[in-house]
């Protein structure tokens, strides 16, 4: 069990309240970004639905192990925000430059690329969608995702290397589309209700999964929803949320699941997955870094655009929002934004030094995570979002005596 999860000291613990049949139908994996979590989540759908000899083994190849290793299995249901764009860049080009080269690991790579796509469209079956006023646009999407995928899925032979770059970069961009349209960064209460049915539905074989990725972003009335389900949830359904921030789920769905915690990994230990995963032995640092190398704008080019951006604002000049937006390749992916307003927020940590200061800093802190929230969750322009945090801080900014400034 979980031989694909590797350096997690949580895969015992799981493994051995599975063998002795003491894993609860509700539980919560907490633990630091690239933990492991979602890969632990997904292993627990494959070990329960597993109808061969000997549960849960990796090896397995009865039909329902196979379908959940290729992710595509109808016992699990996966949903929550996520930023997909990066692992589906780095696994696109390892994966074209085994087909190139022909290494040992083309199966795997091949395998990796298929997986980091399906983690973001299985956050879009039909199951959760359905009444949602966009549906319609998001299944032309997924159709022409998914016809891609057929094309370079297994066993099917591979098409020759250009066509198969091509259909690589399609697929980039569709799922980058998919990801920034239509993935909120919170899950719709309609999602909660739609798979409360499914839950109920008998299953044909095994048990179902539902998997939850940063429960600590639901709102309140989602977070009700959702408690009256883990409450008493259906007998052959299991409930597996994750998050990085356990002290930011409510506690009434603390008290109701198991926490299985997930440990930071060590850099070596880091520095492990980044060679086996994603086959480079060069890079030095984490793997959410390694990610970030994959970003259309480099992480130090949005925090310099951020600067100018703050920094003007701050001498009570309008900064140039198009020239911003521009510069970031219009945000996408989303998590470019969360590195620019990240960085804004880094720029404010003088204010902290007086009570007036720490006042103010509050104000802006919100009207920061507001703007994030406009473009994730309320789908805005990020150029109108940001034009409206220039006249949010403009405005604290006058409220409390001009006293922003850019903290270095």
């Amino acid at each position: 069990m979980f031989e694909n999860l590797l350096n997690q000291d949580a895969v015992k613990f799981l493994t051995s309240d599975i063998k002795n049949n003491k894993f609860p139908q509700s539980v919560l994996f907490s633990g630091t970004d690239s933990s492991g979590k979602l890969t632990a989540a997904l292993e627990v759908a494959r070990i329960f639905s597993c109808t061969g000899d000997t549960r849960g083994k990796w090896k397995c190849e009865c039909p329902s192990c196979l379908q959940h290793k290729a992710l595509i299995n109808s016992n699990m249901l996966l949903l929550g925000p996520r930023d997909c764009a990066l692992e589906i860049a780095a696994t696109k080009d390892i994966f074209i430059k085994a087909v190139k080269e022909n290494p040992p690991y083309l199966f795997a790579s091949r395998y990796a690329f298929l997986r980091s796509i399906r983690k973001l469209t299985l956050r879009f079956n039909a199951v959760l969608w359905e009444g949602h006023k966009d549906i319609k646009k998001i299944a032309v999407l997924m159709e022409k995702i998914n016809d891609s995928l057929e094309e370079l899925d297994f066993p099917r032979e591979l098409p020759p290397v250009d066509q198969l770059e091509s259909i690589c970069l399609e697929l980039q961009k569709n799922t980058s589309l998919l990801e920034d349209e239509y993935l909120y960064n919170s899950v719709p209460i309609d999602q909660i209700r739609n798979l409360e049915i499914w839950a109920h539905r008998k299953s044909e074989s095994g048990k179902k999964t539902i998997i939850i990725e940063n429960c600590d972003k639901m709102l309140e009335g989602v977070r009700n929803a959702l408690l009256k389900i883990i409450e008493e949830p259906p007998k052959d359904c299991i409930f597996i949320l994750l998050t990085s921030k356990r002290n930011a789920v409510m506690p009434t769905i603390l008290s109701r699941v198991r926490t299985y915690a997930f440990n930071e990994r060590s850099k070596s230990q880091q520095l492990e997955v980044i060679k086996t995963i994603f086959r480079n032995d060069i890079f030095n640092g984490t793997i959410n870094e390694y990610l970030l190398t994959y970003l259309p704008v480099p992480a130090a080019d949005i925090r310099s655009v951020a600067k100018d951006f703050y920094s003007s604002l701050v001498k009570g000049h309008i900064p140039d929002i198009i020239k911003t937006v521009s510069d970031c390749k219009d945000f996408i992916p989303r998590i470019s934004l969360k590195i620019f307003l990240n960085y804004i927020t880094e720029l404010q940590k003088g204010l902290l030094s007086t009570a007036k200061g720490c006042e103010a800093k509050y104000e802006c802190s919100k009207a920061i995570q507001q703007c994030f929230l406009n473009v994730t969750l309320y789908n805005q322009r990020p150029q109108d979002s940001l034009d409206i945090l220039v006249r949010e801080l403009s405005r604290i900014n006058v409220m409390y005596g001009k006293i922003l400034c850019v903290d270095m």
